[in-house]
């Protein structure tokens, strides 16, 4: 059983105005867990107890939750080896009978998708992908963080383009006309806009309004 007391994170401050952080600044993403709010990240469950009302059901394991970070808001935890990720929100335990509070606003579908995804795990059932990300939406995003990193680094457009398409194909034209060198500047342009926030996007799928 996971207890109850869950440890909590001393935030960081930064040194311009003492802002709390929900990670540490100095450390790399690759060094710690970083953990979203459900308000950034539309994936994030918000598990309660189960109405005293209904008939009880099996509770699911307490040892598939691994807690992440304890906050106001309650216990953020991953579910299962599939990373699903969770708020358990205040009063609430990972060995409690749960149940799922699935806000009516624009990310409910999103929601929805994240439950169908932890209810099939908890059926032993294959879960779905996530589908925020296609494969090939996966692949350009890793394309425009390469690219932004060169540029940031001081590489030039056409050593960007050898780095992603390889110098064989870069001198088949002219450089300055190259279709390659224009999707070297949008790779550019789109990791940088990804650094300066647009990451955010990520999180939630793109639906039509």
């Amino acid at each position: 059983m996971l207890p109850s007391k869950l440890h909590r994170f001393q935030k960081t401050q930064n040194n311009s105005g003492g802002c709390d952080f929900a990670a540490r600044p100095s450390l790399s993403a690759l060094d710690q867990d970083v953990v979203w709010s459900p308000s950034c990240d539309s994936a994030v469950l918000l598990l309660t107890r189960r109405p005293d009302f209904l008939p009880p059901a099996s509770a699911l394991s307490a040892e598939a939750f691994a807690i992440a970070r304890d906050a106001p808001e309650g216990a953020y935890a991953s579910f299962s080896e599939h990373d699903i990720r969770v708020l358990f929100l205040s009063g609430t335990l990972p060995d409690d009978q749960l149940a799922a509070l699935v806000p009516f606003d624009s990310d409910i579908f999103d929601r929805i998708d994240a439950l169908t995804r932890m209810a099939r795990i908890s059926l032993g059932r294959s879960p779905p992908r996530d589908t925020r990300m296609t494969r090939e939406q996966r692949r350009r995003f890793r394309l425009k963080l390469r690219a932004a990193d060169g540029h940031m680094n001081g590489a030039s457009y056409r050593e960007i383009a050898i780095a992603i398409y390889g110098a064989a194909r870069i001198d088949t034209e002219p450089w300055k006309t190259s279709p390659l060198r224009d999707a070297v500047i949008a790779f550019v342009e789109g990791g940088l806009s990804l650094i300066h926030g647009g990451y955010l996007q990520l999180l939630r799928h793109r639906r039509r309004s």
